[in-house]
C-alpha cells in the first residue's frame, strides 16, 4: 500500500493531451461557459478519475493572448480540473503542420505528403518540426508548473512524442506513460520520416508505451530494432540494458452509458420514429468522420455492387451514413467529400425512385441520443476503414444492440478487428466483391447465428471497458516504473572523471587496458561493406604521452588480428594483445602465443570460413573478419531483423558441420557471430598478460596500484572486469603463486621467477567502465568513444598538471619564507 493510500489520499494523475476535454463558450468579458465535450475519448476515463485525483493538461481549443483573459480562463478551467496550455502562434505549425500534416499520414500508412512546387520542402518541414518541438516544450512547462512529487504523467497520442523525453530530462523519477491512439505503421513506411530516430528515442524514455493492437506494438518494436539497432523482446524494447515496456491495451467505451441511454424516453421516441421512417426495410448504418482513412467511398462501391447483384433487395434495404465533417480547409478532405457526394448521386440515381433512395448521406454530426437510436434500430453496422487505430463506433453499436442483435461488418484494417473479429464479419474494404458478399450474408443471417455473434462481442465490450483500459494501463505503468527503478539501482553509474584523474595522478604504477574496435577507432560515417579499423587520429598524441610515461603501462586488448594492431600501433611504446590475448607483444619485441595448447586443432577454421562466406554473400552489407584462431561475422550494417534470422541459420549450419566436434567457443553478439578457440576471452587472457608484463619489466619494484579498464566488449569478454574485482579481494597474490596456476609456454618457464605482488590494488583505485552500455559487469559506464578520447586526453596531462601545481606551491612557499 502506498503512503497516499494509507493516508486516504488518492494518487495524482496528470493526463496530458493535445486538447482539453471541454467545450468553452464566451459569455462575457473574461468569462466563459464550460462543459465537458460529449463523446471525447478522455471522458471515458470516469472509472479512473474515481480512483485518481485526475487533472487534464491540454490546449483549450482556441487562442487567448491577453494575460487577464488567460488568468480568467485558467481559473474557470481549474474548477473542472483542467489546466490550459496556451499555444497561440505556434499552434498551426505544430498541430496542422507537423502533427496532422506529417505524422498523421505516416502513422496511417499514407506516406509523407507532397509539398507545393513553390515550397522549399526542407525549410517547411524544418519549420513544422521546430514548432512541434516548441509546442511539446510548452506542454512540459505547464506540467512542471503543476507537478507534485509522486504524480503520474500520462501522455496521449502522436501530438506529444517529445514530451516523455523532456519529462525524464527534467526529473528521471517521474512516472511517465505514453499511449498511441492511432495505428503504428510498418518500419518501411515509418523510416521515410526525416525525424524518425529522434521521435523513437524520445518515446522510449517513457516507462510504458501502450498500443491498441498487437500489430501496432509489433510494428513499433520492429521499427525500433531496424532503425535504432536496439533489441526487441516480449516485454518491449531493450536499449543498453534499459527496458521500455510495450503493452497491448485496446481501449474501450463506457458500455453502461449506451445501455442506459437506449432506455431513455427520448431515445425510445427516436427509435420509434426511425422504425416508422424505414418501415419494411433493413437498415445498414455507417458512422464515420469524413476523411481519407475511413473508407466511405469503398463502402459505397461495395453497397453499389450489392445492389447490382441482388436486385431483389433494392427496395428493401437502405444505407444511412453519418459523415462527420473534419478539417474542411484541407484540400485532400475536400477531394474525399466531392468523391463521396459523386458516388451518392450516382447510386441513388441508378437504384432510387421518386419515393425512396438507397443511400441517406448526412454531412454532419448528430446528437448522442439520436445516434444511440440509430445504433439500436440498425440491422447491420458497416465499418470499412482503410486504416484505423481502434474504431470505437463498432463498440458503441454492439452496446446498443441488446434487443436487435444486429450484425457488425468490420474492416480487418480497423484496430477493433482484433478485439471484435470473433463476432463480426471481417472484410477487406478494398475488395468490393467481398464487401458486397458480407452485406448479403449479414442481411440473410439466421437469428440464431446473429444471437451467437452478438453475445460474443457484447461480452467483450462489456468487460473491456474504458475504465478497465485506464486502470490496466496505470497498473502496468506502476509495475514498469518499479522494475525500472530496481534496474537503475543495479546499473553502474557514469564514470567519475575527476576521481579517475585524481587517483591516476597519485598512483605510482598504473595499468591502462583498452579495447580497440568501437573504443579507440575513428568514427564510422559510412556504411561500407567492410569495416576498415583505424585508430582515431585525435588519440595519437595522447597515446604517445601515456605510453612514454614510465609510471604507466598501456595495453590494447582486442579480438582483431595481429596485422591490424601492428598497422595501427606500431609507433607506440605499448602492449598489444591480439585475438583476445591469444597473441601478445610489446612493440620492442616479437609476437608470442600466450595460451596455445600443444594439441590444439584448428581444422575447423577453413570450414567455418566457407560458412561465413556463404552467409556474407546472401546477407547484403554483412562482412566477416578472419584471424588465426577466431572468425567474426558482422551484420551491424545489414537489415537487423534479416541479419538475426541469417545468424540463426548460420549457427545451425556451423553446429551441424565444421564445428560439430571442434574445441571452440561460439558467441552470439548483438549483431555478430564469433567462433574462436576455446579459452579466448579477455578475462582469461589478462592474467597471462600481466605475467608477461611483469617479466618484461625487470626493473619493476612496486606493484600495480592503479587500473583503468574500458572497452566496447562482448558480454562474454566482460570477465575482464570481474578479474580485477577478485584481485582486490585477494591482494596478496604474487607472481610466483600465479605462475603455478597459469599455463606458461616453454620459453617463459626458463625465465626467473619474481617473488613480487603483481597487484597492490585498492578498490578506490580500480576503474572499470563499459562503453555505451549501462547493463554491464563493469563498475561504471562511458557514454561514447568521444568521452573515452576526452578522458584519456585528461589523463595524459594529469601528471604535468600535478607537477606544475607542486612546483608552484614550492615556489610560493619559498617566497613566503623570504
Amino acid at each position: 500500500m502506498s503512503r497516499d493510500d494509507a493516508c486516504g489520499k488518492r494518487p495524482r494523475l496528470l493526463v496530458v493531451a493535445n486538447r482539453l476535454p471541454v467545450s468553452a463558450k464566451r459569455t462575457g468579458e473574461n468569462s466563459w461557459s464550460l462543459e465537458m465535450s460529449p463523446g471525447g475519448k478522455f471522458n471515458l476515463l470516469g472509472g479512473v478519475t474515481a480512483q485518481f485525483d485526475t487533472k487534464w493538461v491540454g490546449w483549450p481549443g482556441f487562442d487567448v493572448y491577453n494575460e487577464v483573459e488567460k488568468n480568467a480562463l485558467s481559473k474557470s478551467l481549474a474548477e473542472m480540473k483542467c489546466i490550459p496550455v496556451f499555444l497561440n502562434e505556434v499552434f498551426d505549425q505544430y498541430y496542422n503542420g507537423y502533427s496532422n500534416g506529417i505524422l498523421w499520414p505516416i502513422l496511417h500508412h499514407m506516406g509523407l505528403p507532397q509539398e507545393d512546387d513553390h515550397d522549399d520542402t526542407n525549410k517547411t518541414f524544418q519549420t513544422k518540426y521546430d514548432a512541434y518541438k516548441k509546442a511539446n516544450r510548452m506542454f512540459l512547462d505547464v506540467v512542471i508548473e503543476n507537478y507534485e512529487e509522486g504524480d503520474i504523467v500520462w501522455c496521449q497520442d502522436y501530438h506529444l512524442m517529445f514530451l516523455p523525453q523532456y519529462l525524464k530530462e527534467y526529473n528521471k523519477k517521474i512516472k511517465v506513460g505514453w499511449f498511441l491512439h492511432s495505428p503504428f505503421p510498418s518500419s518501411d513506411v515509418y523510416k521515410t520520416l526525416p525525424s524518425r530516430s529522434e521521435l523513437l528515442r524520445s518515446v522510449l524514455t517513457a516507462d510504458l508505451l501502450g498500443f491498441h493492437t498487437y500489430d501496432f506494438a509489433r510494428n513499433f518494436v520492429s521499427t525500433c530494432t531496424r532503425i535504432l539497432g536496439v533489441e526487441g523482446t516480449h516485454e518491449g524494447v531493450v536499449d543498453q540494458g534499459r527496458v521500455t515496456r510495450v503493452a497491448v491495451l485496446p481501449m474501450g467505451i463506457d458500455p453502461d452509458r449506451f445501455i442506459k441511454a437506449c432506455k431513455l424516453p427520448e431515445v425510445i421516441q427516436h427509435m420509434n420514429e426511425l422504425k416508422d421512417r424505414f418501415s419494411g426495410k433493413k437498415v445498414i448504418l455507417g458512422v464515420d468522420r469524413l476523411d481519407m482513412i475511413k473508407g466511405i467511398p469503398q463502402k459505397y462501391l461495395g453497397f453499389e455492387k450489392f445492389l447490382e447483384e441482388n436486385p431483389n433487395w433494392r427496395d428493401k434495404v437502405v444505407l444511412v451514413q453519418i459523415a462527420v465533417p473534419t478539417r474542411n480547409g484541407v484540400s485532400e478532405y475536400g477531394k474525399v467529400k466531392n468523391q463521396v457526394h459523386g458516388l451518392v448521386g450516382r447510386i441513388n440515381g441508378r437504384f432510387g425512385s421518386v419515393s425512396s433512395v438507397p443511400i441517406h448521406h448526412l454531412d454532419r454530426s448528430v446528437h448522442s441520443n439520436y445516434l444511440c437510436a440509430l445504433y439500436a434500430i440498425a440491422d447491420v453496422m458497416l465499418v470499412t476503414s482503410l486504416r484505423d487505430g481502434l474504431n470505437l463506433v463498432s463498440h458503441e453499436f454492439v452496446a446498443c444492440q441488446e434487443a436487435k442483435r444486429g450484425v457488425l461488418i468490420l474492416s480487418e484494417f480497423a484496430g477493433a478487428g482484433q478485439s471484435l473479429g470473433a463476432g463480426a464479419l471481417l472484410v477487406n474494404p478494398w475488395n468490393v466483391t467481398e464487401v458486397s458478399s458480407a452485406i448479403k450474408e449479414a442481411l440473410n443471417m439466421p437469428a440464431e447465428e446473429r444471437e451467437k455473434r452478438h453475445r460474443v462481442n457484447f461480452q467483450y465490450v462489456k468487460t473491456h471497458s474504458a475504465k478497465k483500459w485506464g486502470l490496466d494501463f496505470l497498473s502496468e505503468l506502476n509495475d514498469a516504473f518499479a522494475e525500472s527503478e530496481m534496474q537503475i539501482r543495479k546499473n553502474p553509474h557514469e564514470v567519475p572523471q575527476q576521481d579517475v584523474i585524481q587517483r591516476y595522478s597519485q598512483s605510482n604504477n598504473r595499468l591502462i587496458i583498452l579495447g580497440f574496435c568501437g573504443t579507440l577507432t575513428e568514427p564510422m560515417n559510412s556504411r561500407s561493406k567492410k569495416m576498415d579499423l583505424k585508430l582515431n587520429p585525435e588519440l595519437k598524441g595522447t597515446l604517445k604521452a601515456l605510453c612514454n610515461d614510465p609510471k604507466t603501462t598501456v595495453v590494447v586488448l582486442s579480438r582483431s588480428g595481429r596485422n591490424i594492431l601492428d598497422k595501427n600501433f606500431g609507433e607506440y611504446n605499448i602492449w598489444l594483445a591480439a585475438e583476445n590475448g591469444m597473441f601478445l607483444r610489446h612493440t620492442t619485441g616479437e609476437w608470442v602465443m600466450t595460451n596455445m595448447p600443444q594439441n590444439m586443432n584448428l581444422d575447423w577454421v577453413d570450414g567455418t570460413k566457407n560458412v561465413f562466406k556463404y552467409f556474407t554473400d546472401r546477407t547484403p552489407r554483412s562482412f566477416f573478419e578472419a584471424s588465426e584462431t577466431s572468425l567474426v561475422w558482422n551484420y551491424e550494417y545489414a537489415d537487423v531483423e534479416f541479419g538475426r534470422a541469417q545468424a540463426r541459420d548460420m549457427l545451425q549450419c556451423l553446429w551441424a558441420g565444421p564445428i560439430s566436434k571442434a574445441s571452440v567457443d561460439v558467441v552470439r553478439g548483438n549483431q555478430s557471430v564469433e567462433v574462436h578457440a576455446t579459452g579466448g576471452t579477455k578475462g582469461a587472457a589478462i592474467g597471462r598478460i600481466l605475467r608477461d608484463i611483469v617479466l618484461h619489466k625487470t626493473s619493476m619494484t612496486t606493484p600495480i596500484d592503479y587500473v583503468f579498464c574500458s572497452g566496447n566488449f562482448l558480454e562474454k569478454d566482460e570477465d575482464i572486469y570481474t578479474f580485477f574485482e577478485s584481485e582486490i579481494l585477494s591482494p596478496k597474490l604474487s607472481y610466483e603463486t600465479r605462475s603455478k596456476s597459469s599455463s606458461i609456454d616453454h620459453s617463459l618457464k626458463k625465465k626467473k621467477k619474481i617473488s613480487l605482488n603483481v597487484l597492490g590494488l585498492k578498490k578506490e583505485n580500480y576503474f572499470s567502465a563499459a562503453l555505451g552500455q549501462s547493463h554491464t559487469k563493469a563498475r561504471y559506464f562511458i557514454d561514447s568513444p568521444d568521452n573515452v578520447v576526452d578522458l584519456l586526453n585528461k589523463l595524459a596531462v594529469a601528471d604535468t598538471r600535478t607537477t606544475t601545481t607542486m612546483i608552484g606551491s614550492f615556489t610560493l612557499a619559498k617566497q613566503t619564507q623570504i
